[in-house]
């Protein structure tokens, strides 16, 4: 079976490297569309990483088993109003699949349509280097991983970081809004290969999971946190409603930051160093055993 994945856009998804490797070790095939016009009539699976679908898309290949994916929710501004409008002109697909319930009842379609829940995965190469003694030993206190725009919110805690005399590693693309802001005492990976991705974490002693207190990215699951656990980081966070569950559902014991700014510097302190720790074993949210939970495969693969 070949199975055509349609991604919308740029963004970088690991779940499609996931289930390319999940399908491909199962005797199938996959293609990637940045765009949907590429699909072929004639296709027979479409699997539609939304974004929003295309009507006159979705009745070109008619003929094909039709997924819909929502790995999130609709992000602001009018994040609300973005999901209403897809509740009521997204195409009617075969199957859906959401990150978690909350995306589910946030969109609201329903249960006229076959449907599973999905969570975000963690691929092997961070279980790997969790295992290696050949590491050198940290030289940074903290690191970020992930979309840096997202950090602008919290340039102030960042200025904490460096008040508290640590070093902070960031690891991805910064924009140069960010960079202009940034205190001394940060480095700049710029962008890495994924596969990179779990040495350089490797390079601090923490992990720090900063996510906007705001619908939906506090409802949704933080891939970095997962992350820095596959590779054996305590995490330190802000404190926010999925974080909690996550702790609570994995037995974590993550250094929640509280909204005060003049607990920071004590948090990034003296407290950074004492405080307990637990980091959960991930191994279960490994992709290949997320992957092989979905029931879709009944549908598709019989």
């Amino acid at each position: 079976m070949l199975i055509h994945f349609v991604r919308n856009g740029s963004a970088y998804l690991p779940e499609l490297d996931a289930y390319a490797a999940f399908l491909q070790d199962r005797g199938h095939q996959v293609q990637v569309h940045d765009d949907s016009t590429s699909v072929p009539t004639s296709a027979s699976v479409v699997w539609w990483i939304c974004g929003r679908v295309p009507y006159t898309e979705a009745h070109r290949l008619r003929q094909a088993f039709q997924v819909h994916e929502y790995a999130s929710a609709s992000v602001p501004p009018h994040a609300w109003l973005k999901d209403q409008i897809k509740h009521w002109t997204q195409p009617k697909p075969d199957f859906r699949i959401y990150q978690n319930g909350w995306v589910r009842e946030r969109l609201g379609f329903g249960g006229s349509v076959p449907s599973a829940l999905r969570d975000m995965g963690v691929a092997q190469h961070f279980f790997d280097v969790a295992q290696r003694r050949d590491l050198p030993a940290p030289e940074f206190d903290l690191v970020y991983l992930g979309e840096m725009n997202r950090l602008l919110p919290f340039v102030p805690m960042l200025h904490s970081i460096h008040a508290a005399g640590r070093r902070l590693l960031l690891i991805g693309d910064v924009p140069d809004a960010l960079q202009a802001q940034l205190p001394a005492s940060v480095t700049c990976t710029g962008r890495v290969p994924h596969t990179h991705v779990p040495e350089q974490l490797r390079r601090a002693r923490f992990g720090l999971n900063l996510v906007s207190n705001v619908v939906p990215y506090n409802q949704q699951t933080s891939t970095k946190l997962l992350e820095y656990c596959a590779v054996g980081l305590p995490v330190v966070s802000n404190d926010y409603a999925w974080v909690r569950y996550f702790a609570a559902q994995h037995q974590g014991n993550f250094l929640l930051l509280r909204a005060e700014l003049s607990s920071w510097e004590t948090n990034f302190g003296e407290a950074l160093d004492v405080f307990p720790y637990v980091v959960p074993d991930v191994q279960a949210l490994a992709w290949p055993h997320v992957l092989a939970k979905l029931p879709l495969w009944q549908h598709l693969l019989g």
